[in-house]
């Protein structure tokens, strides 16, 4: 029985350890798809905003980390910072500036409905203070070209309100697009862009302006590879089913033991071997 244990927990080791090489394949095999995702989008170069989505539209999830560029005014008036917001492993805020759109790539005719020229929400950058230096609330006057990435608006689920901010602009804890439209004038869209570079510059991280952020990309699309973690299942119920098998054989054996040992003690306790009737069976 010792040796059969030592057989199969090596074996469900072996399983173990499948395991654990297929999960890390997964996350593998996820991270490099991500890679050449953003390596496609890259290369594709930025897509007119108005080719992409149009305002008040709703947003396509596979457009969420697509370059994009539009031109417009911004609106510095409106601007608020997001709180909770993490970059290198340090919580800050960031820059949200309303940008209010000229060109789009269709001449007007996204927004031809409406009641006017929509606004972007552009997420220009992250800082560390709720009251950052004059730079990093500085943009650029008249018409600007804006290229970054697209993001979809953000839900209001958090919960508790932003709290004051004395010196600084207006707090919020979300990007969100149904928010946004009671505070911004005119129609929005329904997701935002983080900016990657604009034409005139804003002023640069170094020189106090808000740092550049990564790519976005959609939360849960690319976690895990599925088909690698289903084979990291198999391997784990493989493992579980033989030491469940020592188990099974371990009871078996025990079981085994005690009717040997009652069939003995029945034999101690009628050593004649006599039946019900009291004679000699």
């Amino acid at each position: 029985m010792l040796a059969i244990l030592l057989l199969l927990l090596a074996a469900a080791l072996v399983c173990g350890r499948l395991g654990v090489w297929q999960i890390d394949r997964a996350y593998e095999r996820a991270n490099l798809a991500a890679q050449q995702e953003a390596a496609e989008a890259a290369a594709t170069g930025p897509a007119a905003l108005g080719e992409l989505v149009a305002p008040q539209a709703s947003f396509p999830g596979e457009l969420v980390g697509r370059q994009t560029w539009v031109e417009g005014e911004w609106e510095p008036d409106g601007q608020t910072l997001v709180a909770g917001r993490t970059l290198d492993g340090v919580e800050g805020y960031l820059v949200l500036t309303p940008l209010r759109v000229t060109d789009d790539g269709t001449g007007g005719a996204s927004w031809a409905g409406l009641s006017g020229a929509p606004v972007l929400p552009v997420v220009r950058g992250w800082v560390e203070s709720p009251t950052p230096d004059a730079a990093a609330l500085d943009v650029p006057d008249g018409e600007v070209r804006v290229e970054g990435w697209l993001q979809a608006s953000e839900s209001t689920l958090r919960t508790g309100d932003a709290p004051a901010n004395p010196g600084g602009p207006p707090l919020t804890q979300d990007i969100a697009s149904s928010h946004l439209a009671n505070v911004w004038d005119g129609p929005i869209y329904t997701g935002y862009v983080v900016l990657t570079g604009s034409d005139p510059a804003q002023p640069a991280a170094a020189e106090g302006g808000p740092a550049p952020l990564p790519r976005p990309v959609l939360e849960g699309g690319s976690d895990v590879n599925l088909q690698n973690f289903f084979y990291a299942l198999q391997w784990w119920v493989f493992g579980l089913f033989a030491f469940s098998l020592w188990i099974r054989l371990v009871r078996d054996e025990m079981a085994g033991g005690r009717r040997e040992t009652r069939r003995r003690a029945d034999r101690t306790d009628d050593p004649v071997g006599r039946g019900i009737a009291g004679l000699p069976s």
